[in-house]
């Protein structure tokens, strides 16, 4: 992998990438907001914002505001950051283009039987209570998550093929792409340089990926996922195994809500209680299974000067 030759260190380059995605981040809401007022009305903001979905033409507003104020900061940022920052885009994105297909296969067989895992994690999330002295803060967690949890819902409110194709895309596609260079890609490689440990940087980056989307009832569950992805691109050097397995995550449970909302299937993607201990055990040591299986596939191509070299 190309080395750069900026000397910054791992704090600054943190310092650097936080203010760089800050700066974009509200520039871009700015923008989104005064597009969506431009085409659709100012009135139209305040519904949102009230969480008022009457309006028909609150959809397009909020796929407008999901794209510009959402994924093209989380996209932007770390693309600045690794090409004109660091000028090292290889190593700050991790975009190799040369990744053996059975890595794939591998990552799409590991989110499949990840699903048990992802439950019980889950149910345990859903259980836990923060201490009375932080009760205004876990009420405010629960208005935000169930504030959330309405605008998907408008945006996930599908009643063509088209509508589920446009929301594969833009949520499974789109998000996956973006989130991954954001976190996988920009942020886990300048915690590999820091803590000099993969696993800490995989780690540090999921919790910080999780925290980022201020569901605190969703922490556990995420965390996982983004741990998995974060070994998918640690074994193989590459950011696309963790935009695919990212991409199976939300695209699946876009096409789940879809077949459930025009009755083709009675499992409710939203029910967290469809396996028993068993699955979770199974599930556990499967994905144990298959994550030393793809690191075992990774390494074979790649040779132990990489892993040694790169990943410490």
């Amino acid at each position: 992998m190309k080395r750069t030759v900026n000397q910054t260190s791992p704090g600054m380059q943190l310092l650097y990438f936080v203010v760089i995605f800050a700066g974009i981040f509200i520039v871009l809401n700015i923008l989104g907001i005064l597009l969506v007022g431009l085409i659709y009305g100012f009135d139209l903001i305040m519904d949102i914002a009230r969480l008022d979905f009457t309006n028909p033409k609150t959809v397009p507003a909020l796929y407008l505001l999901q794209v510009v104020t959402t994924t093209l900061p989380i996209f932007t940022a770390p693309m600045v950051f690794g090409y004109w920052v660091m000028r090292a885009p290889e190593e700050y994105l991790m975009i190799r283009h040369k990744v053996k297909p059975m890595l794939f296969v591998v990552a799409f067989f590991t989110m499949l039987v990840s699903s048990p895992l992802i439950e019980l994690l889950g149910n345990i999330n859903q259980q836990l209570v923060l201490p009375k002295a932080l009760s205004g803060l876990e009420r405010w967690m629960k208005q935000s998550e169930e504030s959330a949890r309405r605008v998907t819902m408008a945006i996930l409110q599908m009643q063509t093929v088209w509508d589920c194709v446009k929301n594969v895309f833009l949520i499974g596609f789109l998000t996956a792409v973006a989130e991954e260079f954001l976190f996988r890609g920009g942020m886990q490689s300048i915690f590999v340089k820091w803590t000099r440990n993969k696993h800490a940087a995989i780690w540090i980056t999921a919790a910080v990926f999780s925290a980022f989307h201020l569901e605190f009832y969703g922490f556990l569950p995420r965390l996982l996922l983004g741990a998995l992805f974060g070994y998918f691109v640690a074994y193989s050097g590459s950011i696309w195994p963790a935009v695919w397995g990212h991409f199976l995550n939300n695209g699946t449970a876009v096409i789940a809500t879809y077949m459930f909302q025009h009755k083709h299937t009675k499992l409710n993607p939203d029910d967290q209680h469809i396996f028993n201990f068993s699955g979770y055990i199974f599930s556990l040591i499967i994905v144990i299974i298959l994550l030393v299986v793809y690191k075992k596939i990774a390494e074979a191509k790649q040779g132990p000067a990489f892993n040694g070299e790169e990943l410490g």
